[in-house]
Order: C-alpha cells, then structure tokens, then sequence
C-alpha cells in the first residue's frame, strides 16, 4: 500500500495547481505544517537545552510561581485546542478509512498541531514558573502563524463550497477561533506585563503566601492542570511513604483560607446583613443569607462542575449504546457529523474522552465545596470562641451551657453547617440529573422506560422515610451513648470509691443498662441501613426486570438490541443513585437550618456591687455588699463554707449578675466594676484550671519569661522537688485538666502562675486549701508576704486558715452572702469580741500545727505517688512500645525500611480478630452470601446478553431473566442483613468484653493508665466499632466484588483485555499502597489536630473567669486561631489526598473503558463476537470506572477504623483481680459477727510484684470499738496499710483476719461490703442525693434522713427541691468541697459497718467542717472500730484516739500506747522531739 503525504503519486489531481496554490487543498494541508513546525524547533532548544544543561533550575521553587494575565482562560482554550485537534485527527483517519493509499494530509498537520499545542502549554508553563517572560514572543509568532494558516484554509473551504455539512470545515472554523482567542491573550499579557514593546517592563511579586516558605498547600497557586489532576501531591504522597506525616510536614494555610481571613469575610457579610435590615430580628434567614453573600461563590462554581459532570455522565450510556450498533467502518473523502459519530472507534475514543472530563469535573465540584465547608467551619468556629468569651459565669454555673454542649456546637453543629456545603451542589445537580435520564430512557424505550423510571419515583419515599429512620435512630443512638460515656467516665473517676465500697457490679449494671438501650436504638440504626443498602442494590434490578419484561412482551415491534438493553441498564444505574442520595443531602439541609449554630443565644452581662445573684430571676447570692479594699495592702476574706467568699471575688472580677449597687475601682474603693478600664488581675481560682501544657507554659501564662522571678515563684511554692520527679522537668506536658498531677500540685501551679504575673492586682481563692500546714507557712511568708505585699500590690486572698489573720492589713468577715464585719483585726477584737474569741480558739488550735519544724507531710507523699505514676507510666509505654507490631525504635537502615514495610501492610491480624468474633454460623453466612449475590448479578446481565443477541425467542430467556432478577433481590436483603447482623454481635461482645475486664481490673492499672486512654476506648473506638466499621466493611467487599466480577467478565468477552490489564494492576497496587500511608497519617493528624482545638474550646470554657481577670482574651483567641488553622489544613490536605486518588484511579478506570471499547470493536468485526456480549463487557468496564477509586478509599478507611478494634483488644489482655475467694465454700456456712476486731500477723505488701514492699512484717491487734489513729513519715506506708484491708494492694506474706476470718479467704465483693472507707478527695455520683448516699437500695427514707443529720447536712438537703430526691450535678459540682466531704461522711454512716477507715479524710476541708466531723466519729461511731489515717492532726489525736500505732518505714512501732504516753508519742511523731 503507497504511502504519500498528498495520497498516490499517480493521482494528478492531488498534485493539480493550474488554479494557483491555495486553491490545492493538499499545499494548504501542508501550509499549516509550517507553523507547528517553527515552535517544535523554536522551543525544544530552550526547553532541553537552556533548563537541561542546568538540571538545578528544572525544580523551580514554588515562590516563584506567578500566573501572567489570563492564565486559567489559556489553559482552557488549550484543552479545548487538543480536544478538536484529536477530532480532526480521527476525522481525517475515517475519511480516508478505505483507500488504498494513504492521505497523510488529511491527518498529518492535525497531529503535528496536537504535538505543538502540547509543546506550547509545556514551553508557556516554564516560563511562567521562571517568570521570564520575553521568551514568550515565540509563543506570539506562533499562534499568529497558526491563526493566519488555518484562516487560508477556512476561506478556500468557503470558495470551493464546502459547508457547516461537513465536520472538517466545521473543526477548521473552531479552530480559527481558538487559534485567534489565544492570540488575543498572548497579546493580553504583552499590554499587561510590558515585557516587550514597552520600554519599562512592570515588575510583579509573587504572591505573598509563597513567599512564606512555610506555606506547603499549593492548590490554590499551581496551574489549572495541576489543580484538575492533583499533580503538586504527587511529592507529598510519596514523602509520606518515606517519612510519617506531621504538621510540619504540611505547613501552613495559605491566607485566604486561613480561620481569621473567613472570620472576618463572614462578620462582614453579618454586618451587611444588619445594616440592610436594620430594624428587623435577626433570625436565621439574615444569618443564612450572610453565609451566601459569604461563601456563595464558590458554592456555585462547585454547583456548575457538579452539573457539568453529570451531563457528561451520560455519554457512557449513549456511547455504549452507538458502538454497539454500529460496529463497522466509513471511508469517505468528506464526512458529515452523523458519520463521523457512527464509527466504533470514535465513540470509544469519544467515551474516553467524555469519561476523563466527567471525572475530573465531579473531582474539582467535590474539592471545592468541601474547602468552601472547611472555610465556612473555620469561621464559625472562630465566631462561637468569640462569643464564648462574652459568656456569663452564670450560664455556666447553674448549667445553662456546659463544656459538652459547647464541644457538641463545635464539633458537630459546624461539621453538620461543613457537610451541608459539601451536599448542597447535589441539590439542584440531581433534579437536572434525574430529569435527563428519564428523557434518555424514554427516547430508548418508549413507554416502557417511564414504567420503569416510576418504580424508581414511587420507591424514592421510601427511601426518604427510611432515611428518616435511619437518622432518628443515629440521634438516639447518640444519646444513649452520651448517657453510657458519662456513666463510664464517673465511673472510671471514681472506680477507687467503688472498689472500696465494692460498688463496681451496681455502676457495671447501671452502665450495662444504658448499653442496653443504645443497642435497642443500634439495633434500629443496623435495621434501616440494611434495608437502606438493599433498596440501594435492590431498585436498579426491580427497575430492569418490569422495564425489560414490559418492554419485550407488551410493546410491539420493539427495538431490544443490546445496544439498547445495556444502555438502558447504565442510565438506570445513574438514575438510582441521586434518587438515594437526594434524600441524604435534604435531610442534611434540614439539620443544617435547625442547627444549633443558628438557635444558640449566648449572655453577656456586666455587672456592679450591692446586690448580686447567679441568675436574673434568682434569689440574691450576696446582699448589702458595701466593701471597700486599700490599695497596695493584703485584704482577707474568711467566712464557714458556702457564706460566699468566693461568690464575692467572682462579683468583683463582673462574673455575676448584678441586681444593684454602685461599684468602682479606684486607688482606695477598688473594686466591683466588670469596666474595659479595669487592668489585668491575677487570679488563682479555688478550682485549680491549668492548661494542657507545660510546667513552664502555665506558671508563665503567656507572659516573658523571666528567670530570675521563675525561680523564686518556683521557689515560693515549692514546686522544684516536683518539677524534679517529672520525666521532662518543668517541660513536662501536663494533661488536660493536670490529671496526672495531685491536687496539691495542681494548686500550687495555679498559685505560682498568679505570683508570676506583674499584675498590680492579685486574687488567691483558698490557695491553702490542699496544701499541708508546712507548705501553707511556706507559701504564705515566701509567696504573699514577701513577693506580694511587699511589693506594694494589692492582695485579696480568700482562706480557712484562721492563723494567718494577723499577717492582714484588712479583714473581711462574711456570713451567709453578706458581709457580718470589716476592719483590721484590731478593730474586729474591739468591736465583734465573741467572733475574735471563737477565731482565737481556731488560731490557737491551728498554731501548734506552725511549731512543727521537720516533719515530711502530704507533699512528700504526693511526689512519692507522682514518682511511682511516672515511673509505672514510662513502663508501661515501654511495654506497649515493645508489644507494638508497628514501631520499633532505631536508626539503623534496615531497621527504618522495615518501619516502613509495616507501615504500608493492612492489619490483617485486627481484620481477623473482628470477623472471628462474630462467631462460627454468621462469618460463613457473611462470605457466601456476597459471593453468591455478585455470582447472580453477573448471571443476570449474561442472560440480559444472551436474550438481546437473540430477539426473536422472548419466552426462555424472559423466565429465566426474571428468577434470577428475583434470586438477586433476595440475595441482596441476606447480604445487607448479615454484614449489619455481624457488626451488632461483634460490637455487643467487644463492649461487654471491655467493660467487665475494665472494671475488674487491679487498681495498679487505673493509677498507671490515663483516663483519657481508657475512656477513649469506650467513646471513639466503640462508636468506630458500632457505626463506621460494618458501613465500611458493606463498601469494601461490595466495591472490590463487582470490580472482580467486572474485570472476570470483561476478560471472558475479550480476552486480549488481560495483556493491558497488567500494566494498569500494577498501577493500581502502587497507586493504593501510596495512598493508604498517606491517607492514615493524613487521617490521624487531622483527629489529633481536631483535639487541641476541642480541648482549647473546653479549657477556655472552665477557664473563663481566669482568663477574663488576666485581660487574657486576645491572646486565647490567638490560639484559636492557631489550633483551627492547623485542623484545617490537615483536612485540606486530606481532601486533596482523597481527590489524588479519585482522579487517578478513575482516570485508570477510564482507561479499562477505552480498551475494553477497543479490544471489544475488533473482536466484534474480526472474530464475530456478539454484538450482546460487546455491551456486557463496556458495562462492566464503566462500573470498573465507578468503584475502583471505592474499593482503594475504603480498604484505607478499613485500616484505620481497625486499628480501634487492636486497641480494645490490647486492653483486654489486662489481668483482672481475683474476686473469687480461695474456699467459697466453706465461708458460705460461717456466720460473720460484725464486731470490728482486727488481727494483723507479719504483713508484707508491695503495689506490684516488680516493686519493693512498702510494709514489711507488721503485726498488731485493733479490739472491737477501739479508735486508731495511724500516723507515720510520709513514705512510711499509712495508705497502703489501709488499702490492705481492702486487698488493693498485693499481700505476699502474712494475713489479716477480721471478726475471726482470714480476709484472703473471702471473695472481694463480701470483704469489701463488710468495711467503709473516707477519702481524702470526697467523691460524689451524678444523680440524686439518695443515689449517692445508698445506690444499693437498701435504707429507708428515715435512716438516710438520720445519716444526713448526723453529718449536719439536713437543712441543707431540706431547703433544696426534692430532698433526697435533689439533683447532685458530676462530681458534686453543686456542693462546696467541705459539703462534699460530709456527704461522704453520712454516706459512710449509712453502710453500718463495724470497721470504718478515714484516710487524710480531714486535709483539704476547713477547720468547721473538721470539727463536725470529729464530732461524728466520737458519738455516731462510737461503737465502730475507727482507723484513722493522719498527717496533720497531732494536736487532736490524743483527744480522739485509745491507741497511736506509728508507722515508720513500713514497720509497726510504738502501738497500743495508753493515752498519757500518746502526748509523748505524738510529740515525737511530729515534732521529731521525744516529749
């Protein structure tokens, strides 16, 4: 066969110029050579020569990326450009498809021009990087060439007669035009830039972003081919292969996305709002309409590639549709439109094509609109921390708004605001979608189609209802939750209480029962989603059947080819899929107009002196204040518990409700105005409120840091012994809330944060409170005395400790929310003589604590017990870090790469604990049923094909059709039924599981576990467990099914498939090992940056009053800022990861789509394949396309949500304590005389078997009724003396035997009921005060009514509403701590047991509060064997006590003394002096 450019030598007419040159079409063809040619050789030798031979400059620096004028439109016009180029390509090779010799003419110059517009795009894209742009005057000659060429050619089409009829001329003048609007812009950047015809060219910098190095998300700066396909990630995700990702790996946010830059859009768009309708409420109307005129923008950009994308959507069915009818081929000279379109291989070129754009379109409309969501999120969240900041204490206090609702406004109002924007494309995308499917199916069917397409509509209510349920249930199901979670979590506080009290079976049933219920709702949220999943999977092949069946029976002479059949079944697949969502993205709208966002009303009040209350409509907390503090001097506020001292600081600093009064802050009458003149004041609340930071971090508290002061606050407070036992120093983290430091500790870094500051003003609220005397004296004279007073700063300090009134300049005495006296003490002692004496009895008692020297109190305990923390800690890491599959820690290479192997492996061991506990029958059923489905699902469409090839025999294959449609259906009711079956029993069993190993764990493992660790398992890993991995299991083995079964099928029908679908597997592997590194670490950051930002929402809310008395507001909004940023740009990172995938995958799909089409075409003209089977296979291939990028999305899902189900099984490793007792039995028949005798024979215990004994050989013997105070040095062994008889510590020698019994015979439950216990921390249970005082249910009314009497708490339950029935807030919160302590008190009284063991019960309460309870236990427990744990109360103990048993170094001494040699012992106990 003759190849020549103008076709067969021989052909006179090719070469003919008698008419001149340009009216010879093959001279014009070769004309438009000329310009391709000039910019190949102009421009490769810059492009390969000036940057090859310096290889540096090829990896341009981002900062120096500047789009010249009319950057995006160049881009567009160039795709535009390859796209028509490719047509005139392929319509060149039809129309020359049947001649013997080749018109390379006819397609040459096309493809040379393909080759130039690439060239071109590459050459303008290093110049723009390098900003260089004279050399852009090559670009200039070469579109002006190709537009003057291309012109010629149109114009002599016109002469010679040719048409819009044929589709060369029509690609000739499309061509004309682009040629010359990319003229226009070359001319463009020339006006703009002046590079050249210009004398002075216009300098231009990059954008201010790049030009922060830090700044690593490039979405917003690359060029439009780069932002369509991801390429800028492709660095990114292979870095994270070689390195985890962290947040200095993904840097910072550029400007215009950054949380203060959409704040401020959004209160602009507010203000405009408001300036609009300026007398009109602002109701959620003005608040959406601001979110528009804010963020509407790109929502409609979004909006426009969404409806792009689905109308190219339907060019796979149509596609599907013309090259299955016309597989032959056309050779013509010129070619029409329609003929063009009638050639196979165009169509699957076409679909390729059409396949590419749709995917990228749907990519670009989803990033969008979630960027738009992550801005939108970031600005309200900012917005909410605003208003926060203007919140009333009162709000908080009585319960208006806690932390948890605040956390539950930020975390899933604005997530609901975020998902709404994501959705809200789809609400006017999936009406056009649904609309032009129907048609579509109408033009192909008939009046059967609409048949069909009705049982679609009819069933899209159901699904909306179901969809409904589906949400109630999940509301429910949260709130059981919530209620389990806050169950948990007070358990878990106080799992020592209940363990002492043997109260863990009462709060394990109490817990058990509100999981009960959440399974109930469970149950109902698995229903509807399975039912969900099977109208998802069920609708389409109902649809088909009746369409199909109606079709060939009842429609004659129908068209039923294949080309229509599998055409049909495409569109049909597009139409189920927005009727399902659609209901989703209504009901998310829904949620999103009544989020709380919009409803929620926060107060801001200030306030002033005289009368002040927590609520508007409440009774007064403080009356007839009239005060007045000097300036420079140390002011004391004393009062009993609960008179309002603290109330009265709170009302000075403006954080109460005013009712009237007159206040100022001047040099003498300081106080009582919430004023913006008001100075910072520093504050150290009774409440200790640290941040989760550093030691450092929260004594400086954002101030300079000063070594000098540093160290003598440090030293003032005594917190370098402390700081010493930490594992970082004061570079320690501490937790959230300081759970991992005493309270002692906690207070003493509250204090020091206030001594730190330079604030003339200083607020200590009862900063003695869980300070022992020693420290107390030191804080005084080294802190306040000396730091404070002296340095002429005014000081108001609210205390118990009645000894340091002389050190006061003034005084103020309250009493039952009003002031009862003022002065100095000297005027007191004149004027109020019965309030000086009862001080003076209370100073007196309390000075003969101040003469001890030497003795070692609770601070010593309390860094031995943070020593033993730490250290258990530290080895328990080092233990979970040695068991971890994942991580070993090395610098050595091979080491570093098997980190890496591991890190990209799935966790097939955790895939394989949670399906084996689904148990024997379910796991078999789960399997089979899928496979079997998928099985019947190719069986449907390969009898669709069988019965389409064969159109004249309707009736067999109708039947056969129709059982297998209806197998199919039912099939996909079992398989949506098991999967969600299956995730119920393994959550039922995990949770249950984990609870009863949690509770019955030793408290060795509460005391070395963070509670937040232990409480994240029952919170996030059960929600994963619950929820999000059955959900993702469906997904997974459906998408990686029917792509299996579609590549199984396309294989079958044309074998040569398998030779590309090598190369594109390995793609894929790559592709998805890449990617699934990426998206965990992408993922964990973005959960680990969402908790700092939750944390600081919840810190601020607790810390309010601080952080308002600091004048602090400015720099917590800063951080704010700070922490949003930086969970947005792990978001943004992860969404472009998840685009990165999408579109390459989907792009590999297309890719599957192109060569099935091929390989299909020819095995159909060549080897006969049938024209059925030809649209089998592209059906199957455009559902390749639609769920590869599935399959790969939730196989990474899949790895992160299993690793909650390998962390919950690590905990169930841990050992419980042994309940059961050693011979059950026998105790069974012994009858317990409840007479509190205990003997105590050689007892050695030890916290753990890896640790030394902390009581060596004790041996002592407590008479029935006998008072015992136990007192020793600190280290000494007090505490675990007492913990023994409760069997909480490890007794590996000796016994203890009570009434007679062995206490190591008896189960725990029983040795546990039979003693009662007091704390040093009262504890008090969500619920009532009946619950609190009895939750076994065993008192009457009258006997809890007498315990309360006895602890001096009946007028205080009475005057609340409903008694005993009256609501106890978490942790007591309701109650002061002293009231808290009687609680535990009466609670104590009410077990009636014969043993009763007060442990430090005394050292964090007031001296009036003391003295009740010393009371108690010599009357109430006058016939109770009484242990008393003591540090600081030497002077009492003779007056309370029969018998002083010391403790010194784990050894019993000096026991059984008689009660005038115990003024001796005490003496030497705590004074270091023999008497």
């Amino acid at each position: 066969m003759a190849l020549a450019f103008c076709g067969d030598e021989g052909n006179s007419t090719a070469y003919n110029v008698d008419h001149g040159v340009l009216n010879n079409g093959c001279f014009v063809d070769a004309l438009n050579v000329v310009p391709h040619v000039f910019l190949l050789f102009i421009t490769f030798p810059i492009l390969f020569i000036g940057w090859g031979s310096q290889s540096s400059k090829v990896h341009i620096h981002h900062s120096t990326w500047l789009h010249f004028p009319g950057h995006n439109l160049r881009w567009i016009l160039t795709f535009i450009l390859l796209f028509v180029l490719v047509c005139e390509i392929a319509e060149g090779i039809v129309s020359d498809g049947v001649s013997e010799s080749r018109h390379l003419h006819l397609y040459m110059p096309a493809g040379m021009a393909f080759l130039a517009a690439i060239t071109s795009v590459v050459y303008y894209h290093n110049i723009e990087t390098s900003n260089f742009p004279k050399l852009l005057i090559a670009l200039l000659f070469y579109w002006t060439l190709a537009f003057i060429t291309k012109t010629i050619k149109f114009v002599k089409f016109c002469d010679n007669g040719v048409g819009f009829s044929q589709l060369r001329f029509c690609l000739t003048g499309l061509l004309v035009v682009l040629y010359g609007m990319l003229l226009a812009v070359e001319i463009n950047v020339i006006r703009v830039r002046r590079y050249v015809f210009f004398k002075t060219p216009k300098e231009v910098k990059p954008p201010e972003d790049l030009q922060d190095l830090g700044v690593r998300f490039l979405q917003p700066f690359v060029n439009l081919l780069s932002k369509g396909t991801y390429w800028w990630m492709n660095t990114f995700i292979k870095t994270a292969h070689k390195k985890p990702i962290d947040l200095k790996t993904i840097g910072k946010l550029p400007i215009a996305m950054r949380a203060l830059t959409n704040y401020i859009r959004l209160n602009e768009a507010f203000e405009a709002q408001k300036n609009k309708r300026p007398s009109s409420p602002q109701g959620s109307g003005s608040i959406w309409r601001a979110l528009c005129c804010a963020f509407g923008r790109p929502l409609l950009l979004s909006s426009t590639f969404r409806i792009l994308a689905d109308l190219l959507g339907f060019a796979g069915p149509l596609c599907i549709s013309g090259i299955v009818h016309n597989t032959k081929i056309l050779g013509v000279f010129f070619i029409s439109s329609q003929e063009f379109l009638s050639n196979a291989y165009v169509l699957a070129v076409l679909l390729f094509f059409a396949l590419l754009l749709q995917r990228t379109f749907l990519q670009a409309s989803y990033y969008v609109a979630i960027e738009t969501g992550i801005n939108l999120r970031g600005a309200i969240q900012t917005k909410i921390y605003n208003k926060i900041m203007q919140l009333s204490t009162s709000n908080m206090s009585m319960g208006e708004m806690t932390a948890g609702q605040i956390c539950n406004l930020v975390a899933i109002d604005t997530n609901q605001l975020m998902w709404f924007f994501f959705l809200c494309p789809n609400l006017w995308a999936m009406p056009v979608q649904i609309i032009v499917g129907v048609l579509l199916l109408y033009y192909l069917l008939g009046i059967s189609a609409l048949i069909g397409a009705a049982v679609i509509i009819v069933l899209a209510p159901v699904q909306y209802f179901v969809a409904t349920k589906l949400s109630q249930a999940q509301r429910s199901t949260l709130e059981y939750s919530n209620e389990r979670l806050k169950k948990t979590n007070e358990m878990l506080r106080g799992i020592k209480l209940l363990k002492l009290y043997a109260w863990e079976h009462i709060f394990h049933s109490s817990v058990e029962e509100t999981r009960q219920k959440e399974m109930t709702s469970l149950k109902s949220f698995a229903l509807y989603t399975s039912i969900s999943i099977f109208m998802n999977a069920a609708i389409p092949i109902a649809a088909v059947l009746i369409t199909f069946v109606v079709h060939a029976h009842l429609t004659k002479k129908a068209d039923f080819s294949p080309s229509v059949a599998f055409a049909s079944i495409s569109l049909f697949h597009i139409l189920v899929s927005p009727l399902f969502l659609l209901s989703s993205v209504v009901r998310s709208t829904v949620k999103a107009l009544v989020s709380s966002f919009c409803n929620c009303n926060f107060r801001n009040n200030a306030i002033t002196n005289g009368f002040f209350t927590w609520t508007p409509e409440g009774p007064p907390a403080l009356s007839n204040i009239d005060i007045r503090i000097p300036q420079g001097q140390l002011t004391m506020i004393v009062g009993q518990v609960g008179c309002g001292k603290s109330s009265l600081l709170l009302a000075i600093l403006g954080e109460m409700q005013k009712i009237s009064g007159n206040i100022s802050w001047s040099s003498w009458k300081l106080l009582f105005c919430f004023s913006r003149k008001r100075g910072s004041v520093a504050y150290a609340s009774q409440k200790p409120w640290l941040l989760n930071a550093t030691v450092e971090e929260n004594i400086t508290f954002e101030s300079s840091f000063n070594k000098q002061r540093y160290k003598a606050v440090i030293d003032a407070c005594s917190l370098q012994p402390d700081i010493d036992i930490l594992p970082h120093g004061d570079q320690t983290q501490i937790g959230e809330r300081g759970i991992n430091l005493s309270g002692g500790q906690r207070q003493r870094i509250s204090v020091a944060r206030a001594l730190y500051q330079q604030t003339n003003v200083v607020f200590l609220d009862d900063p003695f409170s869980a300070l022992d005397i020693h420290l107390s004296d030191h804080l005084m004279q080294e802190g306040i005395l000396k730091m404070l007073r002296e340095d002429k700063r005014t000081v108001v300090l609210v205390t118990h400790k009645l000894q340091y009134l002389p050190h006061a300049d003034w005084i103020i005495a309250m009493k039952d929310g009003y002031i009862q006296r003022e002065g100095t003490l000297k005027d007191i002692q004149k004027s109020e003589t019965e309030l000086f004496e009862h001080w003076k009895t209370l100073m007196n008692r309390q000075d003969q604590e101040l003469e001890k020297t030497t003795i070692e109190t609770k601070t010593v305990l309390e860094r031995t017990n943070l020593r033993r923390t730490m250290y258990s800690r530290e080895a328990l890491l080092k233990d979970d870090e040695e068991d971890e599959e994942e991580a070993t820690e090395s610098d050595d290479e091979d080491n570093l790469s098997s980190v890496l192997h591991q890190r990209a492996k799935m966790p097939w061991r955790a895939c394989g604990k949670y399906l084996s506990a689904a148990g024997i029958l379910l796991l078999p059923l789960l399997v089979l049923s899928q496979l079997l489905k998928h099985t019947v699902m190719v069986a449907i469409d390969y009898c669709l094909a069988r019965w389409t090839s064969d159109v004249f025999n309707h009736s067999p294959y109708s039947k056969i059709f129709s059982i297998l449609c209806c197998l199919g259906i039912v099939l996909c009711l079992v398989t949506s039924i098991a999967v969600e079956w299956t995730g119920l029993k393994v959550t039922k069993k995990l949770h249950a599981s984990l609870l009863n190993k949690i509770i019955l764990a030793p408290m060795r493992f509460f005391e070395t576990t963070p509670l937040g660790s232990i409480l994240n398992r029952f919170s996030a890993d059960c929600n994963t467990i619950d929820q999000h991995i059955p959900a993702t299991l469906e997904c997974l083995s459906r998408s990686t099914l029917l792509c299996v079964s579609a590549l199984a099928v396309i294989s079958y029908v044309t074998p040569m498939f398998l030779i590309a679908l090598v190369p594109l597997a390995i793609m894929c592997y790559f592709i998805q090992k890449y990617f699934r590194v990426a998206s965990r670490d992408l993922q964990q950051l973005d959960d680990s940056t969402q908790l700092p930002l939750l944390s600081h929402f919840s810190e601020t809310v607790e810390g309010l009053t601080t952080i308002r008395a600091f004048r602090y507001e400015a720099k917590f909004r800063q951080k704010l800022l700070e922490y949003t940023d930086s969970n947005n740009i792990a978001s943004l990172f992860l969404t472009a990861a998840n685009r990165w995938l999408e579109v390459r995958m989907e792009y590999i799909g297309a890719c599957v789509v192109l060569i099935a089409a091929v390989t299909s075409i020819t095995s159909c003209l060549y080897s006969k394949l049938s024209s059925g089977l030809v649209g089998l296979g592209l059906t199957y291939a455009l559902m390749v396309s639609n769920y590869l990028n599935w399959m790969v999305r939730n196989l990474a899902d899949m790895e992160i949500q299993l690793g909650a189900v390998k962390r919950i099984h690590g905990l169930l490793k841990t050992e419980a304590e042994n309940y059961e007792g050693k011979s059950l039995n026998e105790l069974m028949n012994l009858s317990w005389k409840d007479r509190g005798e205990i003997q105590i024979q050689n007892l050695s215990v030890r916290y753990d078997s890896n640790l030394k004994p902390v009581l060596k050989h004790v041996n002592a013997h407590i008479s029935p009724g006998q008072k015992i105070g136990i007192c020793g040095r600190t280290g000494s062994g007090k505490s675990s003396f007492s913990l023994a008889f409760f069997r909480m510590v490890d007794t590996f020698e000796g016994r203890i035997i009570i009434d007679g019994i062995d206490i190591a015979k008896l189960p725990l439950q029983t040795l546990r009921s039979r003693l009662s216990i007091i704390l040093q921390d009262p504890i008090l249970f969500s619920g009532t005060i009946r619950f609190n005082l009895d939750p076994e249910k065993k008192c009457t009314d009258s006997m809890l009514w007498e315990a309360l009497e006895i602890a001096q708490l009946k007028h205080v339950v009475k005057a609340l509403p409903g008694g005993l029935d009256a609501i106890v807030t978490e942790g007591g919160e309701n109650f002061s701590q002293g009231q808290r302590q009687l609680f535990c008190l009466a609670r104590a009284f009410v077990r009636k047991t014969s043993i009763f063991i007060m442990d430090e019960a005394t050292a964090s309460i007031d001296m009036a509060t003391e003295n009740i309870l010393q009371k108690v236990v010599m009357t109430a427990f006058a016939d109770r064997t009484v242990v008393t744990i003591a540090v600081s109360t030497a002077p009492t103990v003779p007056t309370l006590f029969q018998s002083l048993p010391c403790l010194q170094i784990g050894l019993m001494s000096h026991k059984n003394c008689s009660r005038h040699e115990m003024c001796r012992c005490c003496r030497w106990l705590f004074y270091g002096t023999p008497g």
